[in-house]
Formats: C-alpha cells, structure tokens, sequence
C-alpha cells in the first residue's frame, strides 16, 4: 500500500536525522487540494512540537532526507514543503505504471492484502427473528454486515459470518399453541412465515375472548424449555421452515453465512453463565432476578436472570462471546445492529470488562441508522405497517425491469430478466451502502435507479460501456480479445485526464483497508463515483479508438484496470456487474 510505504519512508527519515523520538504519532493523507500532490504528512509539525523547534525548518529537513532515501526505491518523484509545517509527495511516473501493470496482473484480486492473516473476526449480522417476515428494517443489518464481512476476507482474515436468529422464547409458545390447534403443515410448507404469522396474529386475537390462552402458552413455551418431544418437534418444524423462506431472500440478495446459531443454541451454557457471573461476584440478586451492577458505568444494571427463573437474550448475549472466544478464538467481534440497540450493547461490554471476558478480544457495535421513505417519515406501507424486505426487493427489481425494457426493448424476456435482478438489487444495496451507515437512509427510487448521478446502475454502466469499448476495439484490429499484456505502452499516456486517473486507481488498496477500519462500506461507494467520475472525464476529453493503433491499446489498458476496480470495488458491496446492459 503506498500511503504505508512513504509512512515507512518517513519513519525511516526522522530516525535518521534526530534522535530520542520514539512514540511519535503523525499521518500520511490526501491534500484536499491535487496541486499539493498526492499525499501529504504532518510529520514535522509532530516532531516540532517534541523538539520545540520551528516546523518549517524541520519540514525542509525532512524532506532533504526523504528525497535522498527514496532515490532506490524511486516511490516519489519530488517534496514539497508547505507551512505551517506539511511535507507534500507528488508520486513517481514509474510507480504509478508499475501499478497500472500490477491491476493488470492481479486482476480482482487488485486491493487485496494479508494483513489479516491468521487473525480471526466474526460478523454478526441480519439476525431475524424466526417465524416473523423479515422487513425493510433487516436490510440495513444483512448488506452492511455482508459488505464488512467481504471487506475483511479481502484483506487477509479468518472471517466468520453468523445469523444470530431470534428462535426461543415466549413468542414460540404462543406459536407452538396456535399450530396445534390450527396449524395447516401442507400451508406452513407453502408459504412458511405468512402463515406463521396469521397463526400468531390469531392466537393474539382468540386470547381478546379467552383470557387463558396466554396461561395455556406459558405452559407450552415451558415443555419447550423442558425440552418436550412434541413440543421440540414442532419448534425444528418451524423454524426449518422459516429459515428455507429466508435463505430464498438471502440468494436474491447474494448473502451468506458461515454459521446461523440461534439464541436456542447457547440454551444449555446459560445456567454456567449465571453462576461464573455470582462466583466472580459481578452478579447479585434483586427483587428474585439476578443482575449485574454497572453502576460504576453509569449504566442501568443487566438483567441476566429473571425473578420467575427465566434466562433472557442479555444472558444469551454473553455466552456468545464466551463461545466465539473459545470456539472460534476471535480476536474481534462485530455486531451490526440498529442504533436502538446502542444501550445494550454498552450494557454488554461493560459487563464483559468485569468480566474479564474483553481480555485478547476487542467488540465492536457497528451501529446504523433508520429506513425513510420519500417523505422523510419512517418506512411503511399505506396501513402504517413496516414494509416487507421481500416487497421491498420486488419493487426494485420491477423497477428495474421497466427501465431497461425502455432502453433495450429488443433484448429478450430471459435477457431483460436478468438484467433488472442485477440493476434492481444493485440499486437497492448501492442506496444504502453509499451512505455512510450512521445517517438515516432515504428511498428515492427515481435516483436509486439513475444512469447518472452517484447510484448503482450508473458504475454498473460505466463498467459494461468499458466492455462495450474493448469490444469495438477488438472488431477494429481483428482480435479475438483484447490482451492487456501485449506491451500497452503507458508512457503515451500523458494526458492530465490520464494522469488523474492513473493517479485515482493506485489508492485503491489503501481505500479498502480505511473501510475495514471504520465500517464504513461507504467510503469505497464514494471512491467507485469519484473514479467513474474520473474515467468519464478521460473517456470524453481524449481519443481513445480514434488514436492511432498504440495509444489506443494504452488507452483500451487504461480503461480495463478501471473496469477492474469497478468490478473488485463492487463486488466488496456484494454487487454484481454485467458486460452488457
């Protein structure tokens, strides 16, 4: 990554002009401005401040130093010193068309490292809760969390997906009620979580009549926990079921997980979890529940036992980490869940400080905002009701289809099938995954689904017209296919459009690795426009079949590598391109 490798260069600068300054702390970043270069450091400013001498005359020091070791490694081609203290690096020629060359040869795999390596973090994401549809509500958790997940694959970790599924509890008995004295297998196999959900809104409605069908569910929720055979039967029933209806909007949305293990999965380690919390002496008794104080916090205390002897999903919440530590030995976890959430998860890890339990693991509550619609107002149907996640994908796809049926009549149903899942689902994960995941998102479908402006179809586009090119280049010059390693020659490429975009494409490791470090899926949205925004630039401003035959290679080379980030950068969002829309 060239951000750490002139970090190193600097490093390797101040040890070797002055002296007793270990620790120091400075950045390597982007100007604001591109006539200050491509990267800049404070570095001066920071030694300065140790020294107490004037940063101007350090930063004229340093970058002597700079040019001097770099002379090798020919990374920069010059410094620059700007007050009050900035050394600014303008990156080599060179460099920049080895780099070109590595995209070439590393493909997709472009902007990948091992950094990661032999180091183990676990996703937590989508967790639906079984028997219930999944809404718009989930979407937020499942891309952000399939997106952070593909973004630290990338980079080298031992990544583990896990559906942490809502599949005990009170809601089951009254469910478990329902279907055995008006379930309809033959139903529940058809249309698996509509029906549950008209067996659970009705049990809700018989109890306005009869006030003991709520006693009657208590008491099947407890053969449930006493692990009756009848009882459990139908659970393992239900919650297949639910989990098959799932998984066909998981495939739609190109999600998976490696694990889905539900609270009911860590039902038998709860009791162990209560009584290591009492024998440490973090848990006491109050009212007949059992609590951890977090006072010291300033935080309401954890309920981890309720007075009636009940476990809950705070108690089942510590035994998952206690099992990813041990099972997985993770050295991070990450739950990506709602803001609403923010509270718990405080609860949560103040409890794992007393614990212990924080020790060689570090946790982390990536944590998102709400859904809105076009009016700014919480995202439902007409009725006041949150929209379904399935609907949702529908009318995306339909969308979808609509248009390209508008732009490319010609194309056949199969074609234009296609075509719309990939645009509409790519619309409908780019919207949110642009965004930068704290802010609330809105729907506008007209923009969501634009082939201009900062939206999925757009650099969906921009990659298929890049193939589109290669295509007409290949008609011209009666090749087969275009081989970008037939000695391009990238010194033509002299151009400022071709530079800025040369200069654009070798950040692009360093992009990734800033997202794994924020979970910010955003950030890599933003550099995509900003690079189709470049390679437009470029694409209007220069000839590139009309150049003559060895430009236009450069030119054709120029725009793969650009064709390669779009798909890498893409398919890190779990978005899928197309050679032809």
């Amino acid at each position: 990554m060239l951000k750490n490798d002139i970090k190193k260069i600097v490093n390797e600068a101040i040890s070797s002009v002055y002296t007793g300054l270990d620790g120091l702390v400075f950045v390597v970043e982007y100007p604001k401005k591109k006539e200050f270069g491509d990267y800049a450091t404070n570095a001066a400013i920071v030694v300065s401040k140790r020294m107490g001498k004037n940063p101007m005359e350090i930063a004229n020091e340093l970058a002597l130093k700079i040019s001097e070791i770099d002379k090798e490694k020919k990374v920069i081609e010059r410094t620059e010193v700007a007050a009050p203290g900035f050394v600014n690096f303008h990156v080599s020629e060179k460099y920049l068309i080895d780099n070109l060359e590595r995209i070439l040869k590393e493909k997709e795999r472009y902007g990948s490292s091992n950094i990661g390596k032999n180091k183990v973090v676990v996703i937590d994401y989508s967790a639906v809760n079984i028997a219930k549809p999944m809404h718009v509500g989930h979407l937020r958790s499942t891309i952000i969390g399939q997106a952070i997940y593909n973004i630290y694959k990338n980079l080298g970790y031992s990544v583990v997906g896990d559906n942490h599924t809502g599949d005990w509890g009170t809601q089951f008995g009254k469910l478990i009620y329902a279907y055995k004295y008006w379930g309809d297998k033959k139903k529940i196999k058809e249309e698996p979580v509509e029906e549950m959900t008209r067996l659970y809104v009705r049990f809700h409605k018989e109890t306005e009549i009869n006030k003991d069908l709520e006693e009657f569910a208590r008491k099947e929720t407890k053969k449930l926990q006493n692990l009756d055979h009848e009882n459990i039967k139908i659970w393992n029933f239900l919650t297949r079921e639910s989990l098959k209806d799932y998984n066909k909007i998981y495939k739609i949305l190109g999600v998976k997980f490696d694990y889905v293990l539900g609270e009911s999965f860590y039902n038998n380690m709860l009791a162990g979890i209560v009584k290591e919390c009492r024998e440490k002496k973090i848990a006491v008794e109050s009212q007949g529940a059992i609590i951890i104080n977090l006072e010291k916090f300033g935080l309401p205390p954890f309920i981890i036992r309720k007075s009636d002897g009940a476990y809950l999903y705070t108690t089942t919440d510590l035994a998952t980490v206690k099992y990813r530590k041990e099972k997985f030995k993770a050295e991070k976890v990450v739950y990506v869940v709602a803001n609403e959430q923010a509270l718990h998860f405080r609860q949560l890890f103040s409890s794992l400080e007393l614990l212990g339990w924080n020790k060689n693991v570090v946790t982390e509550h990536v944590k998102f905002g709400m859904v809105l619609g076009e009016n700014g107002k919480k995202f439902s149907t007409r009725k006041g009701e949150t929209v379904r996640l399935e609907d949702l994908i529908k009318k995306a796809i339909d969308a979808a289809r609509k248009a390209v049926e508008e732009k490319n009549p010609k194309l056949s149903m199969k074609q234009k099938k296609k075509i719309a899942r990939v645009v509409g689902v790519g619309a409908l994960k780019y919207n949110d995954l642009s965004q930068n995941r704290l802010t609330d998102i809105t729907f506008n479908w007209e923009k969501m689904l634009s082939l201009e402006g900062n939206s999925g179809p757009y650099l969906q586009y921009a990659y298929a017209r890049i193939c589109s090119l290669e295509d007409k280049f290949n008609n011209i010059y009666k090749i087969d296919r275009f081989n970008p390693f037939d000695k391009p020659d990238f010194g033509l490429l002299k151009e400022i459009s071709e530079k800025d975009l040369i200069r654009k494409l070798v950040k692009y490791p360093e992009i990734i690795e800033d997202a794994a470090n924020e979970y910010g899926p955003h950030l890599i949205a933003l550099y995509l426009y900003e690079l189709v925004s470049f390679y437009n630039n470029f694409y209007n401003s220069v000839p590139i079949l009309k150049a003559d035959r060895k430009a236009a290679k450069a030119r054709i080379a120029l725009s793969r590598s650009v064709a390669i980030v779009i798909r890498s950068g893409l398919g890190l969002l779990g978005i899928d391109v197309l050679e032809r829309i």
